[in-house]
């Protein structure tokens, strides 16, 4: 008769043996962009329905404290495939811009830095990547691919390297119009003013001629600005099969019902032998767009109708998973890359943002509601049905449980910031092994998170915050988003303190009054600030002027520019145009 003490540990270990069972288990990584976390059922909205991702919920594993690595597109992205801060790779920017927005751009996630499709291929697995990239694709010329996603380790690719920009959608607008933000109107006025008063002043003269120059170039640089404007959608919105472009530029209606049968198809190749499919949907980010058949769909707009396209695509998905008898092979993941953009106005005035629940602030800033995104893992047969877990827990934390998972090794060459998931998905341990994660606005080390061993609290501190405008609202209106820069920030010493298990919408700042403990916690997470910032080695910022400027001789063009780059190659376009 075995003791109790054998069948305590033959308990612990089953779990494990039973995912040592599955030689090599395949992997669906699903990741929406600008999805609140309480656009979802299952995260408690009632007005908006998302069926298929609330069964994902429902049937696997609900992450309640699931954090994004940035609250921008760019750097949150490079987090996830790396498992890594962004500031270790130079996908942090230390300006204003912390996002790609031009395609013919010099910057993207250095071929240094390995991601799990990269370490999964050199395993045998078919990787794909379907949808958006946003980490860069050109170096030195229009067809090096330096920063593309098969130079990262994707065997297939069909999507975009940029971001859905405004553009990309005729009647919503430019993402160029909000370039008066980024224009120093101060300084400007003062050197005009300071110019005037010297000319009053006979200390300098300003000859008429001299002043008819300024005034022609001023008109001659808004004319051109004009022009690039008007040509910016053909020039980055464009889609791509592997490394040709396909369609430029890409027509957003039924795109999301083209990826989903091209990685329903994926599948279906590769049924056979392990895969990593990592589905990043266009949608949700603006311009927002969705297929016919959901048009008006939703009691939310347009915003609305798009989520509900993109809960219908997690359904096919799993179906086809069904369909396969793959589901017990298979681990499944849901996220989105930050929270969602609150500033989100269309130009005719319609609300096109999403909720983030009841947490504050959304897309770009460090509070709950621009880190704290949806998270949800399905393993049939590996996972318990309906559990929900509240530890902290990041979208980092994918690459060395899938990386594990695959039967490689974590490198250990380079620090890895992400902790391997499966422990506590599977019950072996109740604590994330995540005592302190480092909040980045852009690369500015912005807040602390600590959560203590033999505590229920999670602490954190902000050293910065965002400037709201309207100031007593929770966005940054008059930019669009709230920049990290420090002419957009106000500084606290000391920090600014929460306890999220107390407070998780940050409405009321700790005080040592209200917390007897506040030095010396706020020691604890400055000291801890203190030697993580002295363990990020300086890298290139790939971020920086020289990266992020347009250069022509970098830009993608599937015909002429002449003709303006347009071209119609997608063949799936039009087997969706025959299907209707």
């Amino acid at each position: 008769m075995k003791s109790p003490w054998s069948l305590l540990f033959l308990g612990l270990l089953l779990p494990m043996s039973l995912v040592q069972g599955v030689s090599q288990p395949n992997f669906v990584l699903m990741m929406v962009d600008d999805l609140g976390i309480g656009d979802l059922g299952c995260y408690g909205n009632t007005t908006l329905k998302t069926p298929h991702i609330d069964t994902l919920a429902q049937d696997g594993v609900k992450l309640t404290q699931h954090l994004a690595a940035s609250p921008l597109c760019t750097p949150s992205r490079a987090a996830f495939l790396t498992g890594r801060y962004p500031i270790r790779s130079g996908m942090a920017a230390h300006r204003r811009v912390g996002v790609y927005i031009i395609s013919a751009a010099s910057g993207g996630l250095p071929q240094e830095e390995l991601t799990f499709a990269r370490i999964l291929k050199e395993q045998g697995y078919r990787t794909a990547l379907i949808g958006k990239w946003h980490l860069g694709l050109n170096c030195e010329h229009s067809s090096d691919h330096c920063h593309h996603p098969i130079t990262h380790g994707f065997d297939h690719f069909y999507g975009i390297t940029m971001t859905n920009l405004r553009d990309c959608q005729p009647g919503h607008g430019s993402v160029l119009y909000n370039t008066h933000a980024h224009i120093p109107y101060g300084a400007l006025t003062a050197a005009l003013v300071t110019l005037l008063f010297l000319h009053v002043a006979g200390i300098l003269t300003v000859s008429r001629r001299l002043a008819l120059g300024l005034v022609v170039l001023l008109i001659v640089a808004v004319a051109l600005f004009g022009i690039f404007v008007l040509i910016f959608p053909h020039f980055n919105c464009f889609l791509m099969r592997g490394t040709e472009v396909v369609e430029q530029p890409f027509v957003s209606e039924n795109l999301t019902q083209r990826m989903t049968d091209e990685a329903v198809e994926f599948l279906e190749r590769n049924s056979d032998r392990p895969f990593l499919l990592f589905f990043s949907f266009l949608q949700v980010h603006t311009a927002l767009f969705a297929a016919p058949r959901f048009r008006g769909k939703s009691r939310h707009g347009l915003y609305g109708d798009a989520v509900m396209e993109v809960d219908w695509s997690v359904g096919r998905v799993m179906e086809t998973l069904t369909r396969l008898q793959l589901k017990e092979k298979t681990l499944v993941y849901l996220t989105s890359d930050q929270g969602a953009h609150l500033e989100e106005i269309s130009i005719h005035g319609e609300v096109h943002r999403g909720y983030n629940g009841i947490y504050k602030a959304g897309k770009s800033t460090n509070w709950e509601g621009g880190i704290r995104v949806p998270g949800i893992l399905h393993w049939t047969g590996h996972l318990s049905a309906g559990k929900v877990i509240d530890e902290p827990t990041s979208n980092m934390d994918i690459f060395p449980s899938v990386v594990n998972l695959a039967g490689a090794s974590v490198p250990n060459d380079r620090q890895i910031d992400g902790q391997d998931l499966m422990p506590l998905l599977q019950g072996l341990v109740e604590r994330s092994e995540h005592v302190f994660l480092f909040h980045y606005c852009n690369a500015y080390l912005n807040a602390v998170r600590w959560h203590p061993a033999n505590s229920t609290s999670v602490w954190k501190a902000f050293f910065f915050t965002p400037d709201f405008y309207p100031k007593n609202g929770t966005a940054c209106f008059h930019t669009h988003a709230c920049f990290c820069t420090e002419a957009y920030v106000t500084y606290h010493d000391p920090p600014l303190l929460y306890d999220l298990s107390r407070d998780p919408s940050e409405s009321m700042p700790l005080t040592p009054l209200t917390e007897p403990n506040f030095s010396s916690i706020v020691e604890v997470m400055v000291e801890a600030a203190r030697v993580h910032g002295q363990g990020v080695k300086p890298t290139e910022d790939q971020l920086s002027v020289s990266h992020m400027l347009w250069k022509p001789w970098l830009q993608p063009c599937c015909s002429s520019i002449t003709q303006l780059c347009r071209c119609e190659r997608d063949h799936r376009k039009g087997s969706q145009e025959t299907q209707e």
